[in-house]
């Protein structure tokens, strides 16, 4: 930048912009000594101005570039610190404890840029930082070769972060990219997530970007992977307690049906088991907070089913075993009071309250002591909504509508411990690792 000044009678040109541009169209002063100057202050972690003047004979009527920017007396150099944020570097950690890399971009000197990576952590051994002039000179093959072992850009070009973030998507990546200006636009559209700054940004940023960070704050994009992760392992477990406990109604139906020609349950106990013992738990179970360790495990491949690692074996199995729960109550309950409506009562009892209970089997894949059982007080709520309806169909007269009968002490305590069984079952696979915890 340059501006012209009169400074006692005298028409002087003052320019001012990086080391590298002013050294070359300065004809006085002490370049060795100001290159070793910029090269400390820029290992320092500090952004470095040069400043250089001109004496004008009279006051330029028609300015150009040419005639104001050559021939210059060197100045001096001023170096000014843009410390980066306390929590910037604990981010950056976190990041990289979740499988994420983060790489610095930035049209700052690449020894500045250097320096302050290294104090992030972004910039490790055997990394490497390239200029925008280094970056251009490669080319797309070898940039993809080498694009995983930089972890510094400086003096970058709008053109040259496209390159970069499509050298990331070829090796299959899913790319966040962050940025504020006009030049950055291009790059945040391509980018697989594009976050612009919402206090700094540009209008054209924010256009082009997927996110706008309203606090400019590059940890509060790791706060948001952390709840993305959270959002993403509730909606595993709610559609693991969906499909488990509907596939389990299914099989029941299928094969009581089959096997004894008399069906378990009316179409009503179904449909209240469906709207009570299912909905309420399951969108309690929604809210389930996020597991103190999720970004420690490593990022889902981008055509990762939702039913991987298991989950979708789990899912049959644990159907099969309320349907088979559910089965042995039907039995039961019909040999022992002589009536269809006998079995049917002891099999809702069952069926419902063990898919009740299953809810909190599903809150994690550790132990359910390991992660307390009652801390979901969200789900504590709905369960217990939920217990209170069953036992208004099972003891008062809204049972009529529901076809129930009144049974024996021991075939409430026998429903009760079948519906139990779930628990143990689900804690032997967490202990043995048939399910495992997936890092």
């Amino acid at each position: 930048m340059t501006s012209v000044n009169n400074i006692d009678g005298k028409y002087v040109a003052i320019v001012k912009g990086a080391f590298d541009s002013i050294a070359p169209l300065c004809v006085a002063g002490n370049m060795q000594q100001a290159a070793k100057v910029n090269d400390q202050m820029s290992q320092n972690a500090l952004r470095v101005l040069a400043i250089a003047y001109k004496i004008l004979e009279e006051e330029p009527q028609a300015p150009t570039i040419e005639s104001l920017e050559s021939d210059l007396i060197f100045l001096g150099l001023v170096g000014m610190i843009d410390p980066p944020r306390p929590e910037a570097r604990e981010a950056v950690a976190l990041c990289q404890r979740a499988g994420i890399r983060p790489v610095m971009i930035t049209g700052d000197h690449v020894v500045t840029a250097s320096a302050i990576a290294k104090d992030l952590g972004i910039l490790k051994e055997g990394d490497r930082a390239v200029t925008g002039s280094q970056l251009d000179a490669m080319t797309d093959e070898q940039l993809d070769q080498d694009v995983e072992h930089i972890s510094v850009y400086a003096r970058v070009s709008p053109e040259n972060k496209i390159r970069i973030v499509k050298a990331w998507q070829r090796k299959g990546q899913i790319v966040s990219m962050t940025g504020d200006g006009v030049n950055d636009a291009p790059a945040l559209k391509a980018a697989g997530i594009g976050c612009a700054m919402g206090i700094t940004g540009t209008d054209v940023a924010k256009g082009a970007a997927d996110m706008t960070l309203t606090d400019d704050n590059f940890a509060t994009i790791v706060d948001a992977v952390r709840e993305g992760r959270g959002i993403y392992a509730n909606i595993r477990k709610v559609v693991g307690f969906l499909l488990g406990t509907n596939i389990g109604e299914v099989l029941l139906v299928f094969f009581a049906m089959l096997l004894w020609r008399k069906t378990p349950l009316l179409s009503m106990q179904l449909l209240w088991i469906n709207l009570v013992t299912d909905s309420l738990p399951a969108i309690a179970l929604g809210m389930e907070a996020v597991e103190p360790d999720v970004m420690d495990h490593a990022p889902k491949p981008k055509g990762e089913s939702i039913f991987a690692h298991g989950l979708g074996v789990r899912i049959v199995l644990q159907g099969a075993m309320f349907a088979i729960l559910s089965m042995i109550a039907f039995r039961v309950g019909e040999s022992a009071t002589g009536l269809l409506a006998g079995g049917q009562t002891l099999a809702f009892m069952t069926l419902s309250l063990s898919q009740v209970i299953q809810a909190y089997n599903m809150r994690s894949e550790r132990s359910l002591f390991h992660i307390g059982p009652f801390t979901n007080h969200k789900l504590n709520w709905a369960c217990l909504i939920s217990v209170a309806l069953i036992a208004l169909v099972l003891f008062t007269p809204v049972g009529i509508v529901f076809e129930v009968v009144q049974l024996s002490t021991k075939l409430y305590l026998l429903g009760l411990g079948l519906a139990l069984v779930p628990v143990l079952i689900m804690e032997l696979s967490k202990r043995f690792g048939l399910i495992k915890h997936q890092h």
